[in-house]
């Protein structure tokens, strides 16, 4: 049966900008700079065809006055390996989906059709923006000091005597080179409403390692730097689309609860183990909420559908700004609405079912099971729609947070063997970014300072700042109380931890009293 479009329609910017696909943060970030420059609207570039890695050659080659020495294979090479983000590496088949992000005109050089964002960025600007008490614009300010450093804001031109990295300064100088032949300017049309999270604390508190990550500009390379950014955006981000998934449909049901439950994490990381049973247990149930989710974001795109109808008939009036919040409309599904809300979708189904008449189908027998449940209307609707629809964006739903996860690669809190279950992971460069976010603290002349901590309070601040267990297991989803065999394994994922810890060079201490495990900082700033 082929759904009408209005049927078919899923997503809701008041629940998420993102358009469900695998993703590449690289590309992300690159589509999230123009935001920066423009004050959170996309660009549009004038380009006729699409970059490849000999325009980039020959820009170089044509500018000698901007890059002294550089020969024309090494050049290439340096291109391909260092500065080009490339799609399908090393095959025959490669091809440009522009420079990688090190500096914020990296955007300009973007090939649009192998470098979509799919909406993440969007949400990503979304969610820094609303951050609290102003903090949101002055972390947005700050991220565009970082990424367009070395250029001036107003003439776009390279500022004289500023230090900067080699790598940078290339791509300072590849924008300068055609700066004069790009028309680049933001994206106009409609206003488009930047849509706060579902929960104010995921703003607060993206806002708030952000600040603390760029407290280290001066002390990490800026390359690395980046990959952190990268890595801690991907990270909450996760964390925010697999807190919605719980919270929305308790929100259609009529509950009222805040982002809650946790994150049990293999640290090991090696299949088969307990730690790794436990924590594909604790993976299950959250990516096993997918379906209800999809359902519930139907239910509100629907009541959407409903409550611009009602505007129409004149009972309701239009919220400001005419955008329905998520609180606005879980409300249209009390009893106040109850005659309206089974005509408007009593009207929907019926044209459902006709369509599956007119292509003389027979009733797929889920849907009869449906309707002889003798459900309202609306839900009775909602449950239709779902089970046509909930396989085909359970699918998708399940790649992106997979490619925000960064399953299986640099950063990941996931991981999946080629024929094994999924399970949250601790990887090392993620265990980097929190804990250079966990060693400052505030206060001292340059608003903040380093301090070593104990093993068991970084395990705190994970535990109580994201939702990351380690050393113990998380209350409800899936788990419930530590047996035995639960109990040597947590003390296992313990030991592998310091022991991962010792490896990236925080912790030396090779004592194995507890309370006197210390984690170091990399880079000490004085009180």
């Amino acid at each position: 049966m082929t759904l009408h479009r209005g049927d078919r329609e899923f997503r809701h910017p008041g629940v998420t900008h993102v358009d469900y696909k695998q993703v590449e943060m690289d590309r992300v970030l690159t589509a999230f700079l123009p935001r920066l420059w423009w004050g959170g609207a996309p660009s549009v570039l004038a380009r006729s065809a699409d970059l490849t890695v000999e325009d980039f050659v020959d820009t170089v080659h044509e500018h000698r006055e901007l890059f002294k020495g550089f020969e024309r294979d090494i050049t290439r090479r340096w291109m391909e390996t260092h500065l080009l983000d490339l799609v399908n590496r090393g095959k025959p088949n490669q091809m440009v989906a522009g420079l990688r992000p090190l500096h914020g005109f990296t955007y300009r050089f973007r090939n649009s059709r192998r470098s979509r964002p799919s909406g993440v960025d969007e949400q990503l600007y979304a969610m820094i923006q609303h951050a609290s008490d102003g903090r949101g614009i002055k972390t947005l300010q700050y991220l565009k000091t970082f990424f367009f450093a070395g250029v001036d804001a107003n003439t776009e031109t390279p500022k004289l005597g500023v230090e900067i990295d080699v790598e940078t300064q290339a791509l300072i100088n590849l924008s300068e080179a055609v700066r004069k032949n790009i028309t680049d300017r933001p994206a106009g049309g409609k206003d488009r409403v930047s849509h706060p999270p579902l929960y104010p604390g995921a703003s607060d508190l993206l806002a708030d390692d952000i600040v603390r990550l760029l407290f280290h500009q001066h002390l990490i390379p800026r390359s690395v730097l980046v990959d952190y950014l990268k890595i801690l955006f991907a990270f909450h981000l996760a964390l925010y689309h697999l807190q919605i998934m719980k919270l929305l449909p308790a929100w259609v049901r009529g509950e009222q609860p805040g982002p809650s439950g946790g994150f049990f994490l293999d640290v090991g990381g090696i299949p088969g183990t307990p730690v790794a049973r436990l924590a594909e247990r604790g993976t299950s149930v959250w990516y096993g909420r997918i379906p209800e989710f999809v359902r519930a974001t139907f239910c509100v795109k629907k009541l959407e559908d409903f409550a611009q109808n009602l505007v129409r008939l004149n009972k309701l009036g239009k919220p400001p700004g005419g955008i329905f919040k998520i609180e606005d409309l879980v409300v249209l599904l009390g009893s106040a609405y109850a005659a309206e809300r089974s005509q408007f979708a009593g009207a929907r189904l019926n044209r459902v079912l006709e369509s599956s008449k007119a292509a003389e189908e027979e009733l797929d027998t889920t849907i009869t099971q449906i309707l002889e449940l003798g459900l309202d209307p609306f839900s009775t609707y909602i449950d239709v729609i779902a089970a046509f629809r909930v396989r085909f964006h359970r699918q998708y739903v399940t790649e992106c947070l997979d490619s925000l996860l960064l399953k299986n690669r640099p950063g990941a809190m996931i991981a999946q063997p080629r024929r094994g279950e999924r399970r949250f992971v601790l990887d090392s460069r993620l265990l980097e970014v929190l804990l250079q976010i966990a060693l400052l603290h505030p206060g001292g002349s340059q608003g903040f300072h380093t301090a070593p901590l104990r093993v068991d309070q970084f395990l705190t601040i994970l535990r109580k700042r994201y939702g990351l267990y380690i050393d113990r297991l998380p209350p409800g989803d899936g788990f419930g109380r530590a047996g035995i065999t639960d109990q040597a394994a947590l003390r296992e994922n313990v030991r592998a931890f310091t022991a991962r810890l010792r490896e990236i060079g925080f912790y030396s201490d090779m004592s194995d009293a507890y309370l006197t495990q210390t984690i170091t900082p990399r880079y000490v700033v004085p009180a």
